[in-house]
């Protein structure tokens, strides 16, 4: 009897381990499919994976995009034909207990090196939605002396437009 229960149990502890990695996988589609959604410049797709209050930061200080401002952003370069290509190399994807909500990190491959993107999706009408992206650019730790060097006036510049707004 005790081996039943301990079978049983362990069942059951499989069945969610696998619906945990089943979860992992729908929304890793959803990450690859928004990425491959903007380097094929398909607006609809792109925003289409994306929850309607979504935000969207840049690798810009001033990039703090909510959706509709992205989309008006985006909008000309998806026209255009000339988007972003970001292909992951690397993610890391972690879901809370009621299986609703989800963050990840990934490393991405893209035209301006290795960057780093972050965020957040949740479940919305049973389709997992990406809420908020950020996005940055991977600086190697022996290169942020030079990094500094290059962005010290704007940002001091920004630093101080937004200390006069407080």
């Amino acid at each position: 009897m005790k081996n039943r229960v301990l079978l049983v149990l362990g069942l059951f502890w499989a069945l969610g381990a696998m619906a945990q990695d089943t979860e992992k996988e729908k929304i890793s589609m959803v990450l690859d499919g928004w990425h491959l959604a903007a380097a094929n410049a398909d607006f609809e797709a792109y925003f289409g994976k994306m929850t309607n209050d979504a935000v969207f930061i840049g690798t810009d200080a001033t990039e703090n995009w909510q959706n509709n401002e992205f989309k008006a952003f985006s909008k000309p370069y998806f026209d255009g034909g000339k988007t972003w290509s970001f292909t992951s190399v690397q993610r890391n994807i972690y879901i809370n207990k009621t299986k609703d909500f989800a963050w990840f990190d990934e490393l991405l491959d893209t035209q301006m090196k290795i960057c780093r993107g972050s965020g957040v999706l949740k479940k919305e009408n049973g389709q997992w939605k990406i809420a908020h992206y950020v996005l940055s650019i991977a600086v190697p730790n022996e290169n942020v002396g030079e990094l500094i060097q290059i962005k010290e006036k704007s940002d001091d510049e920004l630093l101080l437009a937004l200390k006069k707004k407080q």
